[in-house]
């Protein structure tokens, strides 16, 4: 029978998107592929390939429910890790890969228990709480941002992260540069917009100069409730603009963009440095380690991105950084290079080594 890899993995599309990657490599491998995940994460399981056998445990999350909830959650997780565990002894896995999220947890540490090949592969400069749980008691953990905190005596290799292979279809694809014709600005904030850029943006770009803005085509995405108002500003200044809640096409539109101003979420970074785009990142102020600033550090220091922290964040401030890129061809030639220098398209690729090196003969 093939070898089985187990993917155990949250619900949020930083979690996912590099799983989805793996999975697509090893079952080309020959492997196959169970993704372990909950009931929320099955919901952003649709990417993943058909063939893909989906195992939904019980977990539970800090975060989410009030005070019930949380008292429940011990309860909930051990059910999840004994369902895990279960399945596990029924067919058991050659290696196990977590990719963090609390719906990581049954599988990962059913893993251990059955003493398991395992591994992790962390997204973020700064470890998340569950691969932190995690770190000594794997094999190797793999990471994506290179230098990343983790605990002493911890094994660790620098992969990059896995981009899937809609996103590789577009690497390295030749940069289109800003002049006086038709250019496109995407504006991403996370798998459903961020209302502090539907805010900020469409006032920095009514401060461009009108020719500037005569040439401009916008992608935003928007959340649901801030819709009406980014349609509405944008109608008001007369720039073509494409509003929705979640594009389904990320990498077409990163590669027709002659400029995106996103989240520095380790997903977004990874597709922006893969396909090669200046970026004008803004660091999600409350995330919890400041991950999103570590994740920007290294594409920021090569000069193909700008970061401006939320608290420095103003429409003039802004403003200024688009007009600086789309008006300097050269400059947005350049930082399109730096941002392809820091890409790693062959992730998938290292950490699907990684884990065929984790089976055991």
């Amino acid at each position: 029978m093939a070898p089985l890899l187990i993917i155990a993995a949250g619900g949020t599309g930083g979690h996912m998107f590099p799983a989805q990657a793996l999975a697509e490599e090893m079952l080309a491998r020959g492997w196959r592929v169970k993704l372990s995940t909950d009931a929320r994460g099955n919901r952003y399981s649709g990417g993943f390939p058909d063939a893909v056998k989906r195992e939904v445990v019980s977990s539970a999350t800090p975060s989410r429910g009030g005070a019930l909830a949380k008292l429940a959650m011990p309860f909930r997780i051990a059910s999840g890790v004994f369902s895990a565990w279960r399945s596990m002894k029924a067919d058991r896995p050659t290696v196990v890969v977590g990719f963090g999220g609390y719906p990581a947890i049954p599988a990962m540490t059913a893993a251990r228990l059955l003493g398991a090949p395992r591994m992790i592969h962390e997204q973020n400069g700064v470890l998340g709480r569950v691969n932190g749980l995690f770190a000594r008691r794997v094999d190797v953990v793999a990471c994506s941002v290179w230098p990343t905190e983790l605990p002493t005596n911890t094994s660790a290799v620098h992969t990059g992260n896995p981009v899937r292979g809609v996103v590789l279809e577009h690497a390295s694809a030749p940069y289109h540069f800003p002049g006086d014709f038709p250019m496109n600005l995407l504006v991403i904030g996370g798998s459903q917009g961020a209302s502090i850029l539907s805010d900020v943006v469409p006032k920095a770009i009514a401060l461009l100069p009108d020719a500037m803005k005569a040439h401009l085509n916008v992608s935003h995405q928007a959340r649901a409730a801030d819709h009406d108002t980014v349609v509405a500003a944008y109608d008001a200044m007369g720039v073509t603009a494409d509003v929705q809640p979640f594009f389904d096409d990320v990498p077409v539109r990163i590669d027709a963009a002659q400029l995106v101003v996103s989240r520095a979420g380790a997903s977004s970074i990874a597709d922006l440095t893969v396909i090669g785009r200046p970026s004008i990142l803004i660091p999600f102020a409350i995330a919890v380690r400041d991950e999103q600033t570590a994740n920007a550090r290294a594409l920021v220091e090569s000069g193909g991105a700008f970061l401006i922290t939320e608290a420095e964040l103003t429409a003039e401030k802004l403003s200024g950084h688009i007009k600086a890129i789309l008006s300097d061809t050269e400059g947005a030639v350049a930082m399109a290079q730096a941002a392809a220098a820091q890409g790693k398209p062959e992730a998938t690729q290292e950490l699907a080594a990684l884990v065929e090196k984790l089976k055991k003969d």
